[in-house]
């Protein structure tokens, strides 16, 4: 990355050079020094080259998902809520692009505990990920992680969103078992997502 420092400001191999280290130290775990980089590779984007919309969505999403890395939810949700309207408004509703950027929210809601945005939020991008992508997509089944992680985590959680929960994670269980095979972790964290779903719903009825 150092070939590309002494290029201009401007230079889009430069501002990228930037970008890449940021990526690969958080990639690795050195969130507090890639976050400074992240965050000089995205305002490079939106002075110089603010009309590549993708190149400078992606900018922001990588300080977002530092921030998060970080334990910084608070910020990372501010920053999320900006690129999923951004998309919403150039893409529009129906866009895998648009699905993903939802995911995003979605989680950061879930780790912030709040949980009945999360599932009203999540249950309505879950529908249309379905519709558009297919059951099988790992979008759609990122969406029913989260919505099933608002179901179960919500303490105010009534026996109706235990039982959505549990019949959202039986058909995502399957078809993970499917397609990625009985040992595969996102197999493994389906599973024992369904298991604390069959456990509260126990509790419940019984209580």
């Amino acid at each position: 990355w150092k070939t590309y420092l002494g290029r201009p400001e401007a230079d889009r191999y430069r501002i990228q050079a930037i970008g890449i280290l940021g990526a690969a130290l958080d990639l690795i775990g050195r969130h507090e020094e890639a976050l400074p980089l992240l965050e000089a590779n995205l305002a490079l984007y939106r002075r110089y080259w603010s009309h590549d919309e993708r190149a400078t969505r992606v900018a922001q999403t990588n300080v977002a998902m530092c921030l998060g890395n970080l334990g910084r939810h608070d910020e990372a949700l501010v920053l999320k809520r900006v690129i999923y309207d951004r998309v919403v408004a150039t893409l529009g509703v129906s866009h895998e692009d648009t699905l993903g950027s939802a995911a995003s929210v979605a989680e950061t809601l879930v780790k912030l505990k709040l949980y009945e945005e999360a599932k009203s939020f999540a249950r309505d991008q879950l529908s249309a990920a379905r519709k558009l992508l297919g059951p099988d997509h790992h979008i759609t089944t990122l969406l029913s992680h989260h919505l099933t992680q608002s179901l179960l985590c919500n303490a105010g959680r009534t026996r109706d969103d235990l039982l959505e929960a549990e019949t959202i994670l039986l058909e995502v269980v399957k078809r993970r078992r499917r397609v990625f095979g009985p040992t595969h972790p996102d197999t493994l964290l389906s599973e024992r997502d369904l298991s604390n779903a069959r456990v509260k719903l126990a509790t419940r009825m019984h209580a």
